[in-house]
């Protein structure tokens, strides 16, 4: 008993330590109950007459009741549902404890809490034997409740995904069931000197138990309680607006966004058919797809995209919906703007730029070299305008669903396209992976990485090199050659050169991520290549070749090939046609032959 006691105190003492972390009160509360039941069981054993072992026991009483209370207290406090413990429900729950001390402490006035009291003989040792009254019932079974009651928050918690959590809710249970199972055996009579209750006997279990839980699982370092509250806290707070309805379409939860914007209060608007809340409800799918765009009551028309999703219990029924709305109307306005500058690209520059080329070729006859320099600064504007607009195909590219091409498709047709716009350029292009396919959103990025290579190339022998690494993620590194397969790794394609290296200003802009008046890229070509890259899910780096030159890195997730084959498409069948699987054919001079530039 005195090493229960020691436990019991080391434990407390550690848990008072903690404070104010929730729980730690309750639980320092819990430790000192059960000490102070143990030392008055101490000098119940040592007194010789029944008036002694009657007060000791009595004022056991103390310990017994603060135990059920502040294990309730701690459970709730320590898994996030504190709100329960209000000064009102603290009070509620003490009150039959109370009474029971006060019972214990007149005892002798009354036969409430124990009818008779007597001093037996157990093998010799003397033990007292107390025949239990009605309150005694009552006070045993009010514990059972409350000690059920902590215990239920506390299982969920041996579910989850945090080690931690499981080990601290684990050890804690133990802690509480022991002296359950002693208190239990003795009422039932079971244990061998059937007048002393062992319970505090069992403490020494119940404190080595919440002593691993504090040191071994760092139990009030690393506590769950604010995952219960933080997801309601999530749902009330979250922009998106949320209606929770159960599967007859009444509304069961609302957060409060969407109670502000379809003009109900939460607790008017709980009970109510959902069609009555929520406007066309019964337009939505019940699939969880998109919806389209409603409009709903405080917004001024503004339109909200809807999702219904399906709530499901362990078994996988339905059991509610949650339906939420999201305000699309910036992202509306966006989308206007960029088809009206899209529009403006795509007609009104050509437009003034072939205006320019034509009266520059009027003033070709009495100004050669002027007239020169109009033309190409209004070529210039024309391929800036086209690469703006390849940009703005790439942004509407990445709203719709993810197309999986060939990398070897890609990769072909651009090294074709700047083999026949470059004849001068060699171009070198390694193995490409038979089986490796990537986003169709990266045809520009290639194209612009291929074609920038080879344009500024002023080398006496320019020269692109193209390489392919493939990363399968099967931690053997990387593969070359064919059958690899799209199986959630990488592949990362390089492209380097032998001409001028990209300005080191030019790179600091696109690391940074934005321009400013005094510091901004010379064009959109090198954006391109970067935004493209990262809406395929990838990266780029740029880097200087050696001894001259530059080495542009695209590394990009591989992904699964798609359910139509590439090998019954006609850009395949050519590229096939005209291709082996072990990388592009060359001619005596290096470059590609005719098949590979009609691939």
């Amino acid at each position: 008993m005195m090493v229960t006691i020691f436990v019991g105190v080391t434990a407390a003492f550690l848990a008072w330590r903690e404070r104010p972390e929730p729980g730690a009160t309750s639980l320092a509360a819990l430790l000192v109950g059960q000490c102070w039941w143990s030392v008055f069981f101490i000098f119940e054993i040592q007194a010789t007459t029944l008036a002694g072992k009657v007060l000791w026991s009595n004022v056991q009483w103390v310990g017994v009741v603060v135990i059920p209370v502040a294990w309730l207290s701690f459970a709730l406090s320590y898994t996030g549902q504190d709100r329960y413990l209000t000064r009102r429900s603290i009070a509620a729950l003490s009150v039959i404890p109370v009474s029971t001390v006060l019972f214990a402490a007149t005892t002798d006035a009354h036969s409430v809490l124990y009818l008779e009291s007597t001093l037996v003989a157990e093998r010799g040792f003397p033990v007292l034997e107390r025949t239990p009254g009605v309150w005694f019932w009552v006070i045993t079974g009010y514990t059972y409740l409350l000690g059920f009651l902590g215990s239920i928050p506390l299982l969920r918690l041996v579910r989850s995904d945090a080690l931690a959590f499981r080990g601290q809710s684990v050890a804690l249970l133990i802690g509480t069931l022991a002296p359950w199972t002693s208190n239990v055996l003795f009422l039932a009579g079971a244990t061998p000197l059937p007048g002393l209750d062992p319970t505090p006997i069992a403490f020494a279990v119940s404190g080595v138990a919440y002593l691993g839980a504090l040191s071994r699982f760092r139990l009030l370092g690393t506590s769950p309680s604010p995952n219960h509250r933080a997801r309601r806290l999530v749902f009330e707070r979250m922009h998106e607006r949320a209606v929770v309805v159960d599967r007859h379409d009444y509304v069961v939860d609302l957060n409060e966004s969407a109670a502000e914007t379809l003009g109900y209060a939460p607790r008017e608007a709980l009970g109510l058919p959902v069609s009555t809340v929520v406007p066309e409800y019964e337009t939505l799918p019940t699939d969880g797809s998109m919806s389209g765009y409603l409009t709903l009551p405080d917004d001024d028309g503004d339109p909200y995209d809807v999702t219904v999703t399906e709530v499901t219990d362990s078994r996988g029924r339905t059991i509610g919906r949650v339906v939420t709305f999201h305000d699309v109307s910036d992202y509306l306005r966006r989308q206007q703007r960029l088809e009206v500058l899209n529009r403006a690209l795509r007609h009104n520059i050509r437009n003034e730029t072939n205006l320019i080329y034509g009266y520059a070729d009027l003033l070709g006859e009495r100004a050669t070299d002027e007239a020169a320099i109009i033309k190409e600064r209004a070529l210039a504007i024309d391929d800036m305008g086209q690469k703006a607009r390849t940009i703005i195909d790439v942004f509407e590219h990445a709203r719709n669903p993810v197309d999986h091409v060939p990398l070897r498709v890609l990769l072909r047709e651009s090294v074709s396209s700047v083999r026949s716009t470059f004849p001068a350029v060699t171009v070198d292009c390694g193995p490409i992976p038979a089986d490796v396919y990537v986003s169709a959103g990266l045809d520009p990025v290639f194209d612009n990485v291929v074609e920038n290579a080879a344009e500024h190339n002023t080398d006496p022998d320019p020269r692109v090199w193209i390489d392919v690494h493939v990363d399968d993620g099967d931690g053997d590194g990387d593969r070359d050659g064919d059958d690899v397969g799209g199986d959630g790794g990488s592949v990362r394609v390089v492209v380097s050169d032998n001409g001028p290296t990209i300005d080191a200003y030019e790179r600091s802009v696109l690391e940074r991520g934005t321009e400013t008046p005094l510091e901004h890229g010379s064009g959109l070509g090198l954006w391109l290549i970067t935004w493209g890259t990262q809406i395929a899910g990838g990266q780029v780096t740029f880097a200087e070749n050696e001894p001259t030159g530059s080495v542009v890195t695209i590394e990009v997730p591989m992904l699964d090939p798609p359910a139509r084959s590439w090998e019954h498409d006609g850009r395949a069948q050519d590229d096939e046609a005209g291709h082996g699987d072990d990388g592009d054919e060359e001619t005596a001079d290096g470059r590609g032959t005719e098949s590979a530039k009609n691939a």
